[in-house]
């Protein structure tokens, strides 16, 4: 048998396929871990970006006071910043939904308007005499807008299953978060007992190392979104477009899509103002890029740096598959969730080099 390095991955992915292949022929067993892991990914995930966000809080007031105090302590003032924004942003972010749903009819019936003068001017007179033209009806889009509406009292019992769903972690997520930040600390030594004693060094080396990484891509993520979303909010107030929060909020969390996050988060916007004055989208366009142009050579550099080395390519490809699959929200998590999956998967490998010396 062939001992050559791709023979073995090769030989290792077809008994992995095997093996997939079974565990589907045998639900009643595989099933329950499959549903298990989907309930319990989300509070681990979460969990795992708030614990990394909130610990150099805690390390900071583990200096004056006990760890389980500083975590309460850390626990009361969020809940004090939430409940804040849902007192003072909470009635300002209903208005604006509500007003944007009650206004929705209104920019179906302009852009309807917009987009027949465009097919009734001279410019596009003779594309009319094409036959794909000649069967193109405008109505169409409000016909198709009208369809997405109605079908979504299909669905209710999905919605209130989600917000079932939702509910669930917020309530379980404190509990787990505050154990995450008490003893998350213990788990590299629990990890380096598997490994021979002479490998131990550099086995804490690999966990601080990955440690290090992670810590700096989700803090880094963190706070470059909220630059965005903040700056987005003082651009488009100073500019005057309607529903300034809801878009600085999109714009805060579009700006996790590498490449083609900001265009995304842009487009809202541009359009929003668009109808209330063409000349007012230019200066959310002009806006943009000023901000992307902080945020590339500004914030990002200096909060992030660029220990993650992700090949341009490779984000796009992930990014054409999350789009297939999940959509916006599969756009919003794939390079997040494939970042800090290298990193994990890449050390999980050298600790096993480091217990198996075999594996190469």
């Amino acid at each position: 048998m062939p001992t050559t390095k791709w023979f073995k991955f090769l030989y290792g992915l077809v008994l992995l396929l095997i093996a997939v292949n079974l565990a589907v022929q045998v639900p009643f067993i595989f099933q329950p871990i499959g549903v298990a892991f989907s309930t319990i990914a989300p509070v681990l995930i979460i969990g795992g970006v708030l614990y990394y966000i909130l610990r150099p809080l805690v390390g900071l007031l583990n200096k004056k006071l006990p760890n389980a105090l500083s975590i309460v302590l850390i626990f009361l003032a969020f809940a004090g910043i939430v409940t804040g924004l849902i007192m003072f942003v909470g009635p300002i972010l209903v208005g604006q939904i509500t007003q944007l749903v009650e206004n929705f009819p209104n920019f179906v019936e302009t852009a309807q308007t917009w987009l027949n003068g465009i097919m009734q001017s001279n410019w596009v007179a003779y594309i009319q005499n094409e036959q794909a033209f000649q069967e193109f009806d405008t109505s169409t889009i409000t016909d198709n807008l009208s369809g997405i509406f109605s079908n979504m009292s299909e669905n209710i019992m999905s919605f209130f299953a989600a917000l079932f769903t939702t509910v669930t972690v917020i309530v379980i997520m404190p509990f787990v978060l505050f154990f995450l930040l008490k003893d998350a600390h213990r788990l590299p030594d629990n990890v380096l007992r598997f490994l021979p004693k002479e490998q131990v060094g550099e086995g804490q080396r690999i966990l601080t190392d990955m440690d290090e990484t992670l810590s700096a891509y989700i803090q880094g993520q963190a706070i470059v979104s909220v630059f965005v979303g903040a700056l987005s909010l003082i651009a488009y107030l100073i500019i005057g477009v309607d529903y300034a929060l809801i878009l600085a909020i999109v714009a805060m969390f579009t700006n996790l899509i590498p490449f083609i996050g900001p265009f995304i988060g842009t487009m809202p916007a541009v359009f929003v103002a668009l109808f209330q004055n063409p000349v007012m989208a230019l200066w959310v366009i002009l806006a943009i890029v000023v901000i992307q142009q902080i945020e590339g050579n500004v914030i990002s550099p200096n909060v992030m740096g660029r220990k993650l080395h992700i090949h341009p390519l490779t984000i796009i490809l992930v990014l054409l598959i999350a789009a297939n699959l999940a959509g916006l929200v599969g756009l919003i998590l794939a390079i997040p969730s494939y970042a800090i999956g290298k990193v994990v998967v890449q050390n999980i490998y050298r600790l096993l080099r480091l217990r198996y010396p075999q594996i190469r």
